[in-house]
């Protein structure tokens, strides 16, 4: 039986601002990517999305990005490597005090939108990234794209690494997702959504803006809590993936 990991980005609310639907989302999904008060997130929040995901039964990582709350970490910031691995270490390390005082460790590293984006074909960057997490516990799982500079860095750095894929983001033809800024980015139908995870999980495969069927191998799948109506999405997903016969599991153990 093909084993996947559905993971979420959450823990995106910081101070009176409520951005996400965390509690709605958390029963359908095995791993939980916590806001680590840079993009999104601030210690209280960053607190009671970790006992939420504790009391499901979800695993916990890390989500960095760029100290870049007005922009929601999504525009690009020119940070040399050892900044973006500093800053990586910083929301890494505070995670993982949060996730000691409520009885849990962290099982995994996803870097941020723009942050991400970039790693994905910007190898020094990408090896910030690696050596932040490697530094701090190099059994920390690093999430990326597959065939990505983000993955290579990883496994050079020692990290057991997860390949992850976009129900509802558009692909690129050379495999790099669709960016935000252009039409068609973010895909919205609910049953288009559960079909391209689908293929994704029992065929490796996705297809791209200009029609051609990407390889894409992957080990985890993201959905988006602060998506509209991601209730109801990330619930479809589990069971449109369950239906087709994938067992849906926290990634810790199946790692490359």
């Amino acid at each position: 039986m093909t084993t996947i990991d559905l993971n979420c980005d959450m823990g995106e609310s910081f101070g009176a601002y409520t951005i996400g639907a965390d509690e709605a989302v958390m029963p359908s999904i095995s791993s939980a990517n916590v806001a680590c008060g840079y993009h999104g997130g601030d210690p209280s929040v960053m607190r009671r999305t970790v006992r939420l995901a504790r009391d499901h039964g979800v695993a916990v990582g890390a989500h960095p990005g760029f100290p870049d709350l007005v922009g929601f970490g999504r525009r690009e910031m020119r940070i040399t490597p050892q900044d973006v691995e500093d800053l990586v270490l910083y929301q890494v390390g505070a995670l993982a005090a949060i996730a000691r005082a409520e009885g849990l460790r962290l099982s995994h590293v996803k870097p941020h939108g723009a942050l991400y984006n970039m790693a994905v074909k910007d190898r020094p960057l990408a090896d910030a990234i690696a050596r932040a997490v490697a530094g701090f516990d190099p059994s920390l799982i690093l999430f990326g794209l597959p065939n990505s500079d983000l993955v290579r860095a990883g496994q050079a750095a020692g990290l057991p690494v997860a390949l992850e894929g976009f129900a509802d983001r558009a692909y690129e033809p050379d495999g790099s997702l669709t960016p935000r800024s252009r039409a068609g980015a973010v895909v919205h139908d609910v049953e288009t959504v559960v079909h391209r995870a689908v293929r994704m999980a029992t065929e490796g495969v996705v297809i791209a803006t200009d029609g051609s069927e990407l390889a894409m191998r992957v080990d985890t799948i993201c959905t988006h809590g602060d998506t509209p109506g991601a209730q109801a999405l990330t619930r479809a997903l589990r069971s449109g993936l369950e239906r087709a016969g994938v067992r849906i599991a926290a990634v810790a153990g199946t790692a490359r």
